[in-house]
């Protein structure tokens, strides 16, 4: 009986360092994992790899491939700061705006992009919205006979912004950088953008697509992800 015991125990005892390699191999499955994903979205932003097209997609608005990164894009606020993520980066509704003359179309779509961001619900505060236009940001205008949830008309764009676009902040962009991150406003001008926490224009919406769809891709987006 002795001898079975002695058998089952030299049986139970591992191979000198196979502890250690077991080790090795639990604490770099994270250091691949993390090589895999930069490598990946380094070939997805460079437009050498077709991501999305692979592994198919459920969104409804329109893909921007490559995306384009925003801390790129030379913007800057009325103080001169350049526009840079920082540590609570949120996901950004970005709506492009070409001259300073904000007319009925571009008042629809600041408020239609408002109504989206409070419809979040308690996803609100993962988001925010970006105002990106080529004019200089003093000479914006508000040029319209009515706002869009008929509530009083103000006196100047910057009355507007602090009374109906409450945390929305504007950004002053190149014509060429302008033209170069928003090409598809050009002949979609009720066009907007998707940015991701990391800086990356990623996704446009325009009318032909529904406002609950749109929440759908915000939502689905952010239960997925980290950001």
């Amino acid at each position: 009986m002795d001898g079975v015991n002695n058998q089952n125990s030299a049986r139970a005892v591992p191979e000198p360092g196979s502890g250690r390699m077991t080790l090795l191999l639990i604490a770099g499955i994270p250091v691949i994992v993390i090589l895999a994903a930069s490598w990946m979205w380094y070939f997805v932003a460079k437009g050498q790899l077709d991501l999305v097209g692979a592994l198919g997609t459920s969104n409804r608005g329109q893909l921007v491939q490559p995306p384009r990164q925003a801390t790129e894009a030379g913007w800057s606020d009325a103080a001169g700061e350049q526009f840079a993520m920082g540590s609570s980066a949120k996901w950004s509704l970005v709506i492009p705006q070409r001259g300073a003359n904000c007319e009925t179309a571009c008042e629809r779509r600041l408020y239609e992009v408002r109504q989206i961001h409070m419809a979040l619900g308690k996803e609100l505060g993962r988001a925010q919205r970006l105002l990106v236009t080529d004019a200089a940001l003093e000479d914006l205008t508000l040029n319209v006979e009515a706002l869009s949830d008929q509530r009083p008309l103000p006196d100047d764009f910057a009355t507007y912004v602090e009374r109906e676009q409450r945390g929305m902040s504007l950004w002053h962009s190149g014509t060429d950088g302008f033209a170069t991150m928003f090409p598809e406003y050009v002949e979609h001008p009720d066009s907007w953008y998707l940015m991701d926490p990391a800086g990356w224009v990623m996704m446009r919406y325009d009318q032909s697509v529904s406002y609950k769809d749109v929440i759908s891709d915000l939502k689905f987006l952010m239960k997925n992800s980290n950001g």
